[in-house]
């Protein structure tokens, strides 16, 4: 099997404890290079990864010719200045939700992979797991009758860490960037629907959102059904995607953060019955990397396309407008 050799932006605490040990363990994938002009940053990833090339500077990486993608864990403003140059330089680059701040500036970076014939895509894993391809199939079969409501709650706090990226506007923070592409997205895949008439209240701090409670009517192809999100960096940890239909609902254990919030599940309700869709060792994040390489190799369809993140960044806009 052709292995594709995988380089990465910046020694960020996120590639360090999931997606480069992801790309360490993926089958088809070569966790080969870093770049970070600090050593004792670069240390950590080399004792997982002993083999490992350490660049001083991301264009040094960018001119590597070993290297065949590149993947983007910078924060947030910096997703589509690297996405760019990365395929100017002639790699297929995987790039951290969300890949671009305003859903415009994914235009030009589908423009640039189109002409450039490479791949592109946004890391939205959770397409990549097992639970959410069967809440699709679930919806798509009818399982639960007509779709008629939606509810997707993701919360933590990050009340103690005030000068985290998440919480600081020039870095792109806030609930909506770093977690409302899950509750957003999760339900766009899902239900295969798109956003009809959004309202949103949101709480700041710091001019970031802390706290959003979203209300609205999406349309699928069963139809318009009501939907309902809330995003928060000030609440107790919880994760929840529940999807109600007239015959039954579909509750996701775990939607977001697999494995590591709790055990993903998914519960099947009917009026007497509950089936139980247990996935226990499941590494979204290795699967999502195999995915990527498949897509660079073979050119398999990549679950996740610029196409589909760009629809969530509209949604986040249409929230961000609708305010009250």
């Amino acid at each position: 099997m052709e292995v594709v050799s995988f380089g990465v932006l910046g020694a960020s605490s996120f590639a360090l404890r999931h997606t480069a040990r992801a790309l360490n363990e993926a089958e088809g994938v070569r966790f080969a290079a870093l770049a970070t002009s600090s050593p004792a940053k670069a240390a950590p990833f080399q004792a997982f990864a002993p083999d490992l090339r350490v660049h001083d500077s991301y264009d040094a990486l960018l001119a590597d010719p070993a290297i065949d993608a590149i993947y983007v864990p910078l924060p947030n403003h910096l997703h589509v200045e690297w996405t760019r140059k990365a395929l100017e330089a002639g790699k297929h680059v995987l790039t951290e939700k969300p890949i671009a701040l305003r859903a415009s500036e994914i235009d030009s970076l589908i423009e640039l992979r189109d002409r450039t014939g490479l791949v592109a895509a946004e890391a939205y894993m959770i397409v990549h797991h097992p639970q959410w391809q069967l809440v699709r199939q679930l919806i798509d079969d009818g399982e639960i009758g007509t779709l008629r409501h939606v509810d997707t709650v993701f919360s933590y706090d990050l009340s103690a860490d005030p000068g985290n990226i998440r919480n600081r506007p020039e870095t792109g923070g806030g609930s909506i960037p770093d977690i409302g592409v899950y509750t957003f997205g999760s339900a766009r895949f899902a239900a295969r629907a798109e956003p009809v008439a959004l309202s949103a209240r949101i709480r700041r701090e710091n001019d970031v959102d802390t706290w959003t409670q979203v209300t609205g009517t999406m349309a699928g192809p069963g139809g318009e059904f009501t939907y309902s999100s809330i995003t928060s960096m000030r609440l107790y940890d919880r994760q929840e995607v529940t999807f109600q239909g007239e015959a039954g609902m579909i509750r996701v254990v775990a939607p977001f953060n697999a494995g590591v919030y709790r055990e993903a599940q998914v519960h099947v309700v009917h009026h007497d019955t509950t089936r139980v869709h247990h996935f226990p060792d499941v590494r979204q994040y290795v699967l999502e990397m195999e995915a990527f390489a498949r897509s660079v190799r073979e050119g398999v369809p990549f679950a996740w396309t610029l196409e589909d993140a760009r629809g969530t960044q509209a949604m986040i806009e249409l929230v961000l407008a609708n305010e009250v």
